[in-house]
């Protein structure tokens, strides 16, 4: 992410719902720029509008083979420790004002860094 965000110009605040320590070490895992705030209520959630997964979509016929081939071939699975079906979401904001918002239908459906990027540039130019 922060190869892809540098020299636009375009700040990126990182919000999840998992404990302030389980942040700071992904913020350190995946070199996040910018703050990383943890919102264990999924307050900042409920206010974009982004909830939890149907149960279908989150373990569709090709997750859970995935998983039972993993299991077949020996691999030890865990139990989540988080909760699965929360969606993430995006959004840019201009001036403390949300202006576009990206909420998605299942979890691998995200806005990329180069689309957040565009529409950053273009709520600049306006």
């Amino acid at each position: 992410m922060r190869n892809e965000l540098s020299n636009t110009g375009i700040g990126l605040v990182t919000a999840g719902f998992s404990p302030p320590e389980a942040m700071s070490a992904l913020a350190g895992y995946l070199a996040l720029p910018g703050p990383v705030l943890s919102d264990e209520q999924r307050v900042l959630y409920q206010l974009l509008g982004i909830g939890r997964a149907p149960l279908w979509r989150v373990y569709s016929p090709g997750t859970v083979a995935f998983y039972l081939v993993a299991a077949l071939r020996g691999r030890r699975l865990s139990a989540p420790v988080e909760d699965t079906r929360q969606l993430g979401g995006d959004a840019l904001v201009v001036d403390g004002v949300i202006t576009r918002r990206w909420a998605p239908r299942t979890p691998g459906d995200r806005a990329s860094p180069k689309r957040l990027a565009v529409a950053a540039l273009r709520a600049d130019m306006r």
